[in-house]
C-alpha cells in the first residue's frame, strides 16, 4: 500500500484528506484504485452533501481511465468495526481463557521459585536482586508483549501472507528485542544497585557487575527463546483463523516469568561463586555482549524496514517502564522481610494484571489500525470516557474489557489456592479474610489498568504514536507497581485485623 499525503496549504483548512492507493499489477503506473477518506471538522457536519463524519470516495478503473463514483454508505473502516463488534463473547472468552490459564501456571511457578530462591546465598547477600527481579521480569514482558502486539497487528493487516515479508518481520523484531534487552538489562541492573544502596546503604561495584552480567544473560536468553515460541503461536493461530491478540499476549505476559527467574537464579548463583576470585569473568561477558553481539544486532535491525524506526524512537517507553518497574522492586524489597508469603503472591497478582491488560491493549491497538488512520479517533470509540463506559458498556472496547474483568475473578481465586497448596506442600493456609482481600485488590488493580489502557492508547493514537510499540511497556510496568503496592496494603491490612497469612513453611 502506498500512502500519498497532500500539502496542507493546498486544502481547505476544514478538510483533511488522506489517500490510500493500491496499485493493480496489470495496470500502468497512473492507473490506481484510490480510497480517499475525508475527516471533516464540526463546521461541515451539517451540510447536505456531507452527512457522515467520514466520507469515502472510491475511484474504479473502467478500462480506459479512472472514474470517480459517489461515496458509499458504509466505509471499509465501518465494516471492520461491525466485524469486531460481532465477535462473539464466547469466542473471545475461549481464545483468551486457555492461554490465560497456562500463563497463570507460569506466574504460580514464578512465585514458588521466588519463594524458594530466598534461601540462596546470593539472594541473602545481594539484596539488590529483589529490586532487579520485578524490573527484569517486567522488561522481558514489555519487550515480548510489544513484539506479540506488533506481529498480531501485522497478521490482521495481511502482511504475513508473504513468506519473504514474514521472515523479514521475524528477523527484525527478534533483533530489536535483543538490542533493547542488552541495553535495558545493563541500565536496570545499575538502577537496582543504586536503589538498594540508597535503601540499605553502601554501593558495591562487584554487585553492579554481577547484576549487569546475570541480567543481560537472563534477558537475552529468555527473550530469544520466548520470541521464537511467540512467533510460532502467532503464525499458527493466524492460520487457524484465531485472533492472535487473544492468544499470543497472555503467553508473552507471563509464561516466561518462571523461565526468567530460573535463569536469573542460576546465573546469579554461578557468577556470585566467582565474583570475589574471578571478577574478570563478568567483565568479559559484558564486553562480548556490548562490543560484539550488540553492534551485530543493531546493524541487522537498521537494515530492516519493519524495525529501523523503532530502534531510534522506541526507547522512551521501555526505559520509562524500567523505572516504574524498579519502583515496584523497591516495594518488594521493603515487603520481603516483613511479610511471610509475600514473594509467593506478588508475581501472581502482577503477572495476571499485566497479562489481561496486554490482551486489551493489543486488541484496541489492532482495532484502531484496522478502522482508522493515526491521529483520527474512529466514531465507534472515544478518547475520553467514564470508567463504566470503558469497562462495562459505552464504547466498542468495553465488550472485551468486561470479559477480562469477569475472567480475572475466578482465575485469581484458582491461582491463589493452587499457589498456596504448592508452597505449603499440600496444606491450605488461605483464610477467608485473606482470600477476600486478595481478590478485592486484584479486581481494583485490573479495573484501574484497563481504564488507564483505554485513555492511554486512544491518546497515543490521537498524537499519531503507535500503541503497539509504546502502550504495553507503560501498562505492564504500572501493573507491577500497582499490584505490588496494593498487595503490600492488603498484607498490612490483614496484619492490622489479625488475619495475617501464615504458611506452614516459615521463611528464615
Amino acid at each position: 500500500m502506498v500512502v500519498y499525503s497532500y500539502p496542507e496549504d493546498n486544502l481547505d483548512p476544514k478538510i483533511t484528506i488522506s489517500v490510500l492507493s493500491d496499485k493493480i499489477p496489470e495496470m500502468t503506473d497512473n492507473q490506481l484504485t484510490v480510497s480517499t477518506i475525508l475527516s471533516l471538522s464540526p463546521d461541515l457536519q451539517g451540510t447536505k452533501d456531507l452527512e457522515a463524519e467520514n466520507v469515502k470516495v472510491e475511484s474504479l478503473y473502467n478500462g480506459k481511465s479512472l472514474e470517480s463514483i459517489k461515496s458509499i454508505a458504509v466505509s471499509e473502516s465501518e465494516a471492520e468495526a461491525v466485524a469486531i463488534e460481532k465477535e462473539h463473547w464466547y469466542s473471545i472468552t475461549l481464545q483468551v481463557f486457555i492461554p490465560f490459564m497456562i500463563a497463570g501456571i507460569g506466574t504460580i511457578g514464578a512465585g514458588i521459585v521466588l519463594g524458594n530462591v530466598e534461601d540462596y546465598e546470593v539472594f541473602k547477600k545481594v539484596k539488590a536482586l529483589y529490586i532487579l527481579v520485578p524490573s527484569l521480569i517486567g522488561l522481558k514482558g514489555n519487550l515480548d508483549t510489544c513484539l506479540a502486539s506488533r506481529l498480531s497487528t501485522q497478521a490482521h493487516l495481511g502482511t504475513m501472507k508473504s513468506k519473504r515479508e514474514l521472515f523479514k518481520m521475524i528477523v527484525g523484531n527478534v533483533g530489536l528485542v535483543q538490542v533493547q534487552a542488552i541495553v535495558a538489562a545493563c541500565l536496570v541492573a545499575l538502577f537496582a544497585v543504586a536503589a538498594s544502596a540508597l535503601v540499605n546503604g553502601g554501593f558495591n561495584w562487584e554487585h553492579a557487575l554481577l547484576l549487569s552480567a546475570s541480567g543481560v544473560l537472563t534477558a537475552t536468553m529468555s527473550c530469544f527463546i520466548l520470541d521464537l515460541v511467540l512467533i510460532s503461536v502467532i503464525v499458527i493461530s493466524h492460520k487457524l483463523k484465531l485472533n492472535p491478540d487473544n492468544v499470543a499476549t497472555p503467553f508473552a505476559a507471563s509464561i516466561g516469568d518462571i523461565v526468567s527467574l530460573l535463569v536469573l537464579s542460576v546465573w546469579a548463583s554461578l557468577l556470585y561463586s566467582v565474583h570475589d576470585t574471578h571478577p574478570w569473568v563478568m567483565i568479559v561477558i559484558l564486553g562480548i555482549y556490548v562490543l560484539i553481539i550488540l553492534p551485530i544486532w543493531i546493524f541487522i535491525v537498521r537494515k530492516n524496514k519493519y524495525t529501523k524506526k523503532i530502534l531510534t524512537h522506541g526507547w522512551t517507553p521501555v526505559l520509562s517502564a524500567l523505572i516504574i518497574s524498579g519502583m515496584g522492586g523497591l516495594v518488594l524489597d521493603t515487603a520481603v522481610d516483613q511479610f511471610t508469603g509475600f514473594v509467593v503472591f506478588q508475581p501472581i497478582i502482577n503477572g495476571i494484571g499485566g497479562n489481561l491488560v496486554s490482551v486489551q491493549a493489543s486488541r484496541v491497538s489492532t482495532m484502531l489500525h484496522k478502522t482508522s488512520l493515526k491521529g483520527v479517533i474512529p466514531p465507534h470509540t472515544k478518547q475520553w470516557v467514564w470508567p463504566w463506559q470503558a469497562l462495562i458498556r459505552g464504547v466498542l472496547p468495553a465488550k472485551s474489557a468486561r470479559i477480562l474483568v469477569l475472567m480475572m475473578i475466578p482465575g485469581q481465586a484458582v491461582f491463589l489456592f493452587v499457589a498456596d497448596l504448592i508452597y505449603n506442600e499440600g496444606v491450605s493456609c488461605v483464610k477467608p479474610a485473606f482470600a477476600f482481600t486478595y481478590i478485592t485488590v486484584s479486581l481494583f488493580q485490573i479495573m484501574l489498568l484497563l481504564y488507564i489502557a483505554h485513555i492511554m492508547i486512544h491518546t497515543m493514537w490521537r498524537f499519531k504514536i503507535d500503541p503497539d510499540n509504546s502502550a504495553i511497556p507503560y501498562l505492564t510496568a504500572l501493573g507491577d507497581l500497582i499490584g505490588s503496592s496494593l498487595l503490600l496494603v492488603a498484607f498490612m491490612f490483614l496484619r492490622a485485623i489479625h488475619e495475617e497469612y501464615s504458611p506452614v513453611i516459615v521463611e528464615t
